[in-house]
């Protein structure tokens, strides 16, 4: 690039110009920014004012459409956090090197703590029909978690080359009981994927479910330039192996971003045991038609209950209430300043506190301590 260009782009008519983007990733204190399109260089306005500053076109260096930033100081002074899909403001943009820094966030439409991801539209809950099999608690578990982040959920299950047709029949009308519109897809038999895309077109949307489920997979096939690492599913625990370490966002073809999200086989419940049954469809339709008789009721054995009652996931709904009522529990203890317990995990997921032994009660004294007290003693019994 010519001396004339630089100092042209340097002039403050340039970039008088505020300059926005969206961050794309985050690795350790570099922020990956994609520039708006109306405020790309690249574009034909912006391009042509370039190009009236060189004598020749053919100098004309193509310009990036993203730039590796830095946070501003004064944003980490007041506490401002960077996430995965913010609208940012950039600074001082060096087009030669590539670079920039933020210098503010717009606020953001809604927030996701695990994964940290801000402005999603929508969250897109992968599960596979087999390959590791599919477990109604688990797929619970994470239909929990997603829905007490108040985003729209599209599921979609994966590998239904691997079951009969009459099994995902059957899944799907179970599924549509639980209160969802399920797409089924099969990328070895490219079935199902235009309904999927139609579904992300226009849209930040989320990628989430447990490992090996075909997740990376599924976004090397929306978005053939990405190539992610595959892993395969471990055939001692058959479950998946976690590919994904950090979070992307990925342009998609038709329009929209996606977010890859590392794996989780089990995710966490932290809500109140009174907001559990807010997310579960079938609770919510039964109280949208009546009432319980309290306004506290749990759903478990109140008199005059009107969600306790025959439906495929009230077990399951018992087991998570009472994971929720330990953790309350637990919460309250250490906000009186009793941090004496420790979590227990038993089957399927079932989570409960226990107290903590005394560690200088029940620990077994070292050789070396041993050694050293017995030193003492004799030497003692010598003088």
């Amino acid at each position: 690039m010519s001396s004339d260009l630089q100092n042209s782009l340097a002039s403050p008519d340039f970039q008088s110009e505020e300059l926005w983007g969206t961050v794309v990733a985050v690795q350790a204190n570099y922020y990956q920014v994609k520039l708006d399109s109306k405020q790309n260089p690249e574009d034909k306005e912006l391009k042509n004012q370039l190009q009236n500053l060189m004598p020749d076109p053919r100098n004309l260096e193509p310009m990036p459409d993203a730039l590796l930033c830095t946070r501003r100081s004064r944003l980490k002074k007041l506490g401002q956090r960077v996430m995965v899909g913010d609208r940012v403001k950039i600074e001082e943009p060096d087009w030669q090197g590539g670079r920039g820094a933020i210098s503010a966030v717009l606020p953001r439409k809604s927030e996701l703590d695990r994964p940290p991801i801000a402005n999603t539209d929508q969250i897109l809950l992968v599960f596979a029909m087999s390959e590791p099999t599919l477990d109604p608690h688990q797929l619970t578990r994470f239909l929990v978690k997603a829905e007490s982040s108040y985003l729209p959920i599209c599921l979609c299950f994966s590998k239904t080359d691997l079951v009969s047709v009459e099994e995902q029949a059957q899944w799907e009308q179970r599924i549509q009981q639980w209160g969802y519109q399920p797409t089924f897809i099969s990328l070895h038999q490219q079935t199902g994927l235009e309904a999927l895309f139609d579904q992300l077109s226009d849209r930040i949307s989320v990628v989430a479910g447990p490992s090996g489920v075909g997740k990376s997979s599924l976004i090397n096939h929306l978005v053939p330039l990405v190539k992610l690492r595959v892993g395969k599913v471990s055939g001692k625990l058959t479950r998946g192996r976690h590919t994904t370490r950090h979070i992307e966002l990925f342009d998609l073809p038709a329009g929209g971003l996606l977010a890859d999200t590392p794996g989780f086989n089990q995710p966490d419940l932290d809500c109140h045991p009174k907001d559990l049954a807010n997310y579960f469809p079938e609770t919510r339709q039964r109280l949208a038609d009546a009432s319980c008789q309290f306004s506290d009721c749990l759903h478990q054995d109140e008199p005059g209950c009107v969600v306790r009652g025959n439906w495929e996931r009230y077990e399951i709904y018992l087991v998570m209430l009472q994971e929720a009522i330990a953790h309350q529990q637990a919460c309250d203890r250490q906000s009186r300043g009793e941090t004496n317990l420790k979590l227990k995990n038993h089957h399927r997921g079932n989570l409960t506190y226990e107290p903590k032994l005394e560690p200088k009660k029940y620990r077994q004294i070292s050789r070396r301590t041993q050694q050293h007290q017995l030193q003492i003693l004799q030497d003692d019994e010598l003088d």
